[in-house]
């Protein structure tokens, strides 16, 4: 068994659910209500200037890393407990909600240094 053959079809199906993301907050799919402008942000370069809201899409991508982690929970549980063979795709489900969660905290890094820089601000 090819360890390189098995993990290729995940990697491109992720690359590729990254890039059909990507596609839809570039085209304004994600639509806010107009009174909800402190929690939205415009995007900048399109001619409606449609409404992303930042809330809703942290809120889904939370959402997107915690199904990772309980897929890569129980597919490690199913191999320990003998209902699974496949430890490739066991560990690539594990990498996959790995890589997810420390993005995330990069993320909230990011965030916390943005809040104490705009709190540090003289008024």
């Amino acid at each position: 068994m090819d360890v390189k053959g098995v993990g290729q079809p995940d990697i491109q199906m992720v690359l590729a659910q990254m890039r059909a993301l990507r596609t839809q907050a570039q085209a304004g799919a994600v639509q806010t209500q107009p009174s909800q402008d402190v929690a939205s942000t415009q995007v900048i370069g399109s001619p409606g200037a449609t409404k992303v809201d930042f809330g809703e899409t942290l809120k889904g991508a939370i959402d997107n890393v915690n199904s990772m982690q309980q897929t890569a929970s129980s597919s490690a549980n199913d191999f320990i407990a003998g209902r699974r063979s496949d430890l490739v795709n066991v560990m690539v489900d594990g990498q996959k909600a790995s890589l997810g969660f420390q993005a995330m905290v990069q993320v909230r890094n990011r965030m916390v240094s943005a809040y104490q820089d705009i709190m540090n601000m003289p008024i």
